[in-house]
């Protein structure tokens, strides 16, 4: 296995994903930026967003999602480049800091919302949020964890969501209906090493988790998850995304720079 650093020199790097249009875009967070990475032709600036960009998605219609934790909203931008203000307040009180974001493929948006650090002293909401939004822009709340999602992602056939649980150090899953409603919580894989942080699934269905190193496990219908193998990228990882155009690259966004491996 051959882990290739295509891009060094990052403040905090996190939220990858692959756009159709042949990127890789990135947040680096500490520096409000969404950042570009054509592969074989070096990255560059997306865009300037003092909002605090983490988490990113794209919907069927090549439309941005943008997890802003600094606001303590969820933008989505327009093919013209409008930004719209998708979620920011949940009954009234603001959300703590959007942090990872997933959309599945009817519109459904899922989106974590934990507080981390100087994060605590502002919260207005008594629980760290589990949250989708429907196709007609409805906020509802898919669960009110006592400790802190981080890293969110569906299943292939988009019926079952993963969310990684930071504090407990496990990933949850959520049997989605065609309406999108989330049922039937439970953990699915335990004792992860290290902090679960992002989250992405395979064609196959299999998980990888970024954590101490990036965890890779099966998820039998039937019994407990089996560790298949792991990433060692050598620095921390944060998130991970799929790209390149037969989407068969890992990417992988660690604390300084983003690596892939074929």
């Amino acid at each position: 296995m051959e882990i290739q650093r295509v891009v060094k020199g990052l403040h905090y790097a996190d939220g990858p994903v692959w756009s159709y249009e042949g990127f890789l875009l990135f947040s680096d967070t500490v520096v409000d930026q969404l950042r570009k990475l054509i592969p074989g032709a070096g990255d560059s600036v997306f865009a300037e967003r003092a909002g605090g960009a983490m988490g990113n998605a794209y919907d069927a219609e090549g439309r941005l999602y943008t997890c802003e934790f600094r606001q303590r909203r969820v933008t989505r931008t327009l093919k013209n480049g409008k930004v719209e203000v998708l979620a920011a307040r949940f009954e009234g009180k603001r959300l703590n800091a959007p942090n990872d974001i997933v959309v599945r493929r009817d519109g459904h948006v899922y989106f974590t919302d934990p507080a981390f650090g100087a994060q605590e002293d502002t919260r207005e909401l008594d629980f760290y949020g589990v949250f989708h939004v429907t196709p007609k822009g409805e906020l509802d709340v898919v669960a009110k964890w006592k400790t802190r999602p981080n890293g969110i992602a569906l299943s292939p056939n988009g019926k079952t969501l993963y969310v990684s649980d930071s504090d407990a150090h496990n990933v949850r899953a959520y049997d989605l209906d065609g309406k999108g409603a989330a049922t039937k919580e439970r953990v699915v894989i335990e004792k992860i090493q290290g902090v679960p942080d992002g989250l992405r699934t395979d064609q196959n269905g299999n998980l990888y988790v970024a954590a101490k190193s990036v965890y890779v496990y099966a998820l039998p219908n039937n019994g407990p998850a089996k560790l298949l193998g792991e990433v060692p990228v050598g620095e921390t990882p944060s998130n991970l995304a799929f790209g390149d155009p037969d989407m068969e690259t890992l990417y992988i966004t660690a604390r300084t720079a983003v690596y892939r491996v074929r």
